[in-house]
């Protein structure tokens, strides 16, 4: 089972940088980022409700389950 995150595909169809974004949610840079890259294991519904507010998107725009083969 893998959970793929494609922030970084809804940052850039809405031109948002990551300074930009990380100022909106209230994160720092250094969190967004690892959330973007994929690096981290958990997010809180917090974090992620603030990310879908400011990029105004759905939480699917950003997580996609993609199946073991």
């Amino acid at each position: 089972m893998a959970i793929i995150l494609r922030l970084d595909r809804v940052m850039a169809d809405r031109k948002m940088s990551l300074n930009a974004l990380a100022e909106k949610v209230g994160i720092a840079n250094v969190n967004l980022s690892k959330i973007k890259t994929g690096k981290i294991s958990a997010i809180r519904f917090s974090t992620l409700e603030a990310i879908c507010a400011a990029l105004d998107c759905q939480p699917g725009d950003i997580l996609e389950y993609r199946k073991d083969e």
